[in-house]
């Protein structure tokens, strides 16, 4: 068995793993989050379940996640493992509060800043490059920390935004953590295969009960998102990185790496966006709910949960793949405006037929 088959071996028992893990766990988890009333209710009218639900699946996530990473996992080949199991562990215990408890939105930020701050300075889990976007390459560190940092943050959020709808933050993140894990197993390296290996795993157990089970449905909970967007955060800042360490002549080096990462990462990312830009215009508080997501627009269209999930991650997947082709052709500039042109189109689609239906209805309505 060569180094290659080897690998693939314990990638897919790493998933086994994981997966295992998670699955055995939610059963417990869902019995005790009933039995303490550990659960969300339905009691506003942003809420689209009916039914009173745990909330706390993001530990049996953690739990898949962190041992097959520990098992699999060799510190000494991979010495940004401590720092990520640290800020890990620091989110998981910011999400249990807010799950139970609630936290004020400014002091999880707060929290979640220490975190990244801890992988980018201690973890050196930083961009030092901006791959010649407007003719930028190299940066300082006074300049690349905070952008770091900030990168972490945007990411851990727009994952937490879109975590509307049964299986959608769980759907999206098992399509962006692969895409990036794919790219680092054809480089070779198998450390960043195993963490978006033991992510994916503990994601698709948990969608068996979050998405098709209707008796021992749990969700995610801030638990989860928080550190499924961590972990893509890190991944998307070393996909960047590691890049810039590849030779040109390579079939796997990405020219306007940057831009595929936004292909990559567009409906969390540009959700993320332009929902803090409308709160923005209307002046709302950005970390106030509402119901104005993309996820939302498909939902008022008349789709279910399910196709709304399908939708969105298909659209997810193209963009992916787009990016990928494209970036063999196209600097990081006309790529990006390629990407950020069209996702605002298929963003406005929804909008115009919900206008259009309306319009309809109210010239039936004069009629009668």
């Amino acid at each position: 068995m060569d180094i290659i088959e080897k690998n693939i071996l314990l990638i897919c028992i790493s998933f086994l793993v994981s997966f295992l893990i998670t699955y055995i766990s939610i059963p417990s988890i869902i019995k005790v989050s009933k039995l303490k009333n550990l659960c969300d209710l339905p009691d506003d009218d942003r809420r689209v379940h009916k039914n009173v639900t745990p909330t706390l699946g993001g530990i049996a996530v953690f739990a898949g996640f962190v041992i097959s990473l520990l098992f699999f996992v060799d510190s000494t080949d991979f010495q940004e493992l401590k720092f990520l199991l640290i800020s890990v562990i620091i989110l998981f215990f910011v999400g249990i509060k807010d799950d139970i408890l609630m936290i004020a939105p400014w002091t999880k930020m707060f929290l979640q800043i220490i975190a990244a701050f801890i992988l980018v300075v201690f973890g050196r889990v930083q961009i030092t490059d901006f791959h010649g976007f407007f003719n930028i390459h190299e940066i300082p560190q006074f300049i690349g920390i905070p952008f770091s940092v900030l990168i972490f943050i945007v990411l851990i959020n727009a994952i937490n935004f879109i975590d509307g709808i049964d299986g959608l933050s769980a759907t999206i993140g098992i399509i962006i953590t692969s895409a990036f894990g794919f790219w680092f197993f054809l480089i070779g390296e198998y450390s960043f295969v195993f963490v978006a290996v033991a992510l994916v795993g503990s994601l698709v157990a948990f969608l068996k009960f979050n998405l098709f089970d209707v008796e021992n449905k749990i969700f995610i909970g801030d638990t989860g998102t928080l550190i499924m967007g961590l972990v893509i955060a890190f991944l998307a800042i070393e996909f960047n990185q590691k890049n810039l360490e590849l030779e040109q002549s390579s079939a796997f080096y990405i020219l306007p790496a940057p831009a595929v990462t936004f292909g990559i990462l567009i409906i969390p990312l540009f959700d993320f966006l332009r929902i803090i830009y409308i709160r923005l215009i209307i002046r709302k508080p950005l970390f106030s709910p509402d119901k104005r997501h993309l996820h939302h627009l498909f939902l008022n269209l008349g789709f279910s949960h399910i196709k709304t999930v399908i939708i969105l991650g298909t659209t997810n997947i193209f963009f992916i793949l787009i990016s990928f082709w494209l970036s063999e052709f196209v600097t990081i500039k006309r790529l990006l405006l390629l990407l950020i042109l069209s996702i605002i189109g298929l963003s406005m689609l929804p909008k115009f037929i919900i206008d259009l239906k309306n319009k309809r209805n109210e010239k039936k309505n004069i009629s009668k």
